[in-house]
């Protein structure tokens, strides 16, 4: 356990439901994702609860059951930059117990958020066991890898190109069918311009221009976007 889960108050509870239909363990034999989840605890966090710290060991493997995180860093002026933000059915910390090296990341909330813990060593044993888990597992590497590399490349496009890119990292791997299109959740401004490198004023107002053009639709808690063709064609 680390310092900062010694810390939480939330009551634990026990539905290994919760984390079995999680996508990574879909078309997995039934006998080993149940035995991989037999120590799983779930946890309820408050948004804005820091889950785990930058330098802390690599105990655990988490499981987003349900709502958001981000994961953020620092760079050399102490700024705080925002790496990464996932959300329900990914997983995060699983690179720490595979080379045995402290956390190089924060994990923070960004609203309530439901956590399968599952034991390190647990996740390790199902990768060595079953080589269709160690697949899934470079598979999520490699989509993580595209993104990153695809935004890096954009790092010198122009605002609008930046901010639909990371609407459509999002839909990547969050979207969800709804009425008016493909939704994501309506982040915090300042989440969007840590993930874009752009200021917080100009992520404002080009969210604001392509509502006006129809590219997005924004309610209080969604963002949704009716072509999504359309917001990919800004960034040929």
């Amino acid at each position: 356990m680390t310092p900062v889960q010694d810390r939480m108050t939330s009551r634990d509870s026990r539905d290994p439901d919760l984390i079995r239909d999680a996508p990574f363990f879909e078309g997995l034999p039934e006998e080993s994702v149940e035995q991989a989840i037999s120590h799983v605890v779930i946890r309820n966090h408050p948004a804005n609860q820091v889950l785990l710290l930058e330098n802390d060991w690599g105990s655990s493997v988490y499981f987003i059951l349900k709502g958001w995180v981000k994961i953020r860093t620092y760079n050399l002026d102490g700024k705080e930059v925002t790496l990464n933000i996932l959300g329900t059915g990914e997983l995060f910390g699983e690179m720490a117990p595979l080379d045995e090296v402290p956390r190089s990341t924060d994990v923070i909330t960004l609203v309530p958020t439901t956590i399968g813990n599952l034991p390190a060593q647990d996740f390790v044993n199902l990768l060595q066991s079953e080589p269709k888990a160690g697949i899934r597992l470079a598979q999520l590497m490699a989509r993580r890898l595209r993104q990153v590399n695809r935004r890096l490349r954009l790092r010198e496009s122009d605002s609008m190109s930046r901010v639909a890119d990371i609407i459509l990292f999002l839909a990547d791997g969050q979207g969800r069918a709804g009425q008016q299109g493909i939704e994501i959740p309506n982040l915090p401004h300042r989440e969007l311009s840590s993930l874009s490198g752009l200021a917080r004023e100009t992520v404002t107002r080009v969210l604001s221009r392509m509502e006006r053009k129809g590219l997005i639709v924004r309610e209080r808690e969604t963002l949704s976007i009716p072509d999504i063709n359309a917001l990919e064609r800004m960034l040929v």
